[in-house]
């Protein structure tokens, strides 16, 4: 990279290199070059500025997938902000959470939100609202067609936040993870190397770009190395199936490929021209991997990541990709397990997965106590995911920490929707579970205990209650009413004795659409 530190000088750097190659392809077949996109990335810096948004602020967006959404990510990069991006699902009451956390500058919406967004604004003294809608118009479009683009790239230091990402734990709300410049750079050049990319590659991308998946690692690798990009608002079985003739490269989550396994129309001859599959944002099934292999003729290429550090480690490009593993570590990335006190264990002991590196976050936003909390002496951060590792350095993940759920790719916290499911009435307590589902991997299940009184509600009226306030993702499938909650000893809710008893809840059911 250049003196400068922004990653968008180095993505710059790129689109001037390629400015006549094509960068996206849309499912209509209308195509955007690198030189298209540098100067739509100018055109929303210059349209930020003009809203007020000044180097380090953060700018709020809930919008749709679109190349606008992209030209806005990008845009913000380059003034110099911090570029928060919410899941498109939450609920106005779960957006305001964030926005009063971040205090961002702008706050960029669809226009059919805009009045719940304004409303959010005005009570938490955010300066400016703009829209964006899934076809790339609304008022934000509007500045940016009007006003002066930003012709220089912000000056960054490595170390400067580019991103804001809200993770969870099962104590208390979201936390912001400062992503800086440098945590986006060399996890990208990182992922570039292992896994291949190249000019040539074409890239078939249909997850969604407010999750680290679609927008970092898939966008940011395949713009480092100019690769073609196949453009797709969301993911469609037939639709992916139909433009796999043409694509080298796909990412996406465990759900896409069940699905696409599903069509029955894989076959070696449909993916004669992939290079690779890319699978992460939840454990993907020995099975699913298996059953691949023998309709496509690929072996998935299992990685893992989270949040606060983006990818972690990654199967091999040569060599075995293992069903059930994740694979090693990433260049310049380190990768422990460890005790409950920092101690590393031997190979084959199950333990917790601690990373350094400098793909690991900066910590959470205003919290350095809890930041403090999460990293042991010597830099490393404590992931709270299980794992074994083996002694080539091979790494299993055996379970996950902190209760947290992955629903079709999707993190799912439960104590999020236990304190919502508890102010309902008629309810005396509740543990939220995930349990094995078809589709989803896992399931968002909820085990209550009532109340004496009569006015107890529902299940169908306690879902439909919890869906006005969270996200579908997060809203259970299922509320089952228990006597008792089972607890250990110490009264603790054993949440592995409920999983166990539910496991099956979900086996015989038919794949529905998220």
């Amino acid at each position: 990279m250049s003196e400068n530190g922004n990653f968008y000088k180095a993505l710059e750097n790129c689109f001037d290199r390629a400015a006549d190659r094509t960068a996206f392809v849309s499912r209509d077949g209308s195509s955007v070059s690198y030189g298209e996109v540098a100067r739509l990335s100018s055109a929303y810096a210059g349209a930020l500025a003009g809203l007020g948004v000044r180097t380090g602020d953060r700018v709020t967006v809930q919008v749709k997938k679109s190349l606008a959404n992209v030209a806005l990510y990008l845009g913000a990069l380059k003034l110099g902000a911090v570029y928060q991006p919410l899941n498109t699902a939450y609920t106005p009451a779960e957006v305001e959470f964030f926005v009063s956390d971040a205090e961002p500058a702008l706050i960029v919406t669809d226009p059919s939100t805009r009045d719940a967004a304004e409303a959010i604004a005005a009570r938490n003294g955010v300066p400016a609202v703009a829209t964006l809608d899934a076809a790339g118009g609304g008022s934000l479009n509007e500045r940016a067609v009007s006003s002066a683009p930003l012709r220089e790239t912000a000056l960054r230091a490595p170390d400067d936040i580019a991103a804001l990402l809200y993770t969870s734990g099962t104590t208390g709300r979201s936390k912001g993870a400062m992503i800086t410049h440098r945590n986006l750079s060399s996890n990208a050049l990182a992922l570039c190397d292992i896994w291949r990319m190249h000019d040539g590659d074409v890239l078939l991308h249909a997850l969604p770009i407010f999750h680290t998946h679609g927008l970092f690692v898939a966008l940011n690798t395949a713009f480092l190395t100019s690769a073609r990009i196949l453009w797709h608002e969301s993911f469609h079985a037939g639709d992916v199936i139909a433009a796999l003739p043409e694509a080298t490269v796909m990412m996406g989550v465990p759900t896409y490929y069940a699905r696409l396994l599903d069509t029955g129309l894989l076959t070696p001859e449909l993916c004669r021209r992939m290079r690779v599959f890319i699978s992460g944002s939840a454990p993907l099934l020995s099975q699913t991997h298996v059953q691949f292999e023998e309709a496509t003729g690929h072996k998935i290429l299992e990685r893992y990541g989270m949040t606060e550090c983006g990818m972690i480690t990654s199967n091999p490009y040569d060599g075995a990709r293992v069903p059930g593993t994740v694979g090693f570590s990433l260049p310049d990335v380190t990768v422990r397990i460890a005790d409950k006190t920092g101690a590393p264990l031997g190979f084959g002991e199950i333990g917790t997965i601690e990373v350094r590196g400098p793909n690991v976050f900066k910590g959470y936003w205003r919290l350095p106590e809890k930041t403090a909390e999460e990293f042991r002496e010597g830099g490393f951060f404590i992931s709270g995911d299980l794992a074994t590792m083996d002694a080539e350095g091979r790494v299993a993940i055996v379970g996950r920490g902190k209760d947290l759920i992955i629903s079709g790719g999707l993190n799912v916290y439960p104590k999020e929707i236990e304190t919502e499911i508890d102010a309902l009435p008629g309810i005396a307590e509740a543990a939220v579970i995930g349990v094995p589902h078809p589709d989803f991997g896992e399931a968002v299940v909820a085990v209550a205990v009532a109340t004496r009184s009569e006015n107890r509600l529902s299940e169908s009226d306690m879902i439909a209650r919890l869906a006005l306030r969270l996200a579908k993702f997060k809203t259970p499938k299922r509320i089952i009413f228990v006597d008792e909650l089972p607890r250990n000893t110490m009264g603790k809710i054993q949440k592995a004795v409920l999983a166990a008893r539910f496991a099956h809840l979900f086996v015989a059911e038919v794949p529905a659409d998220i």
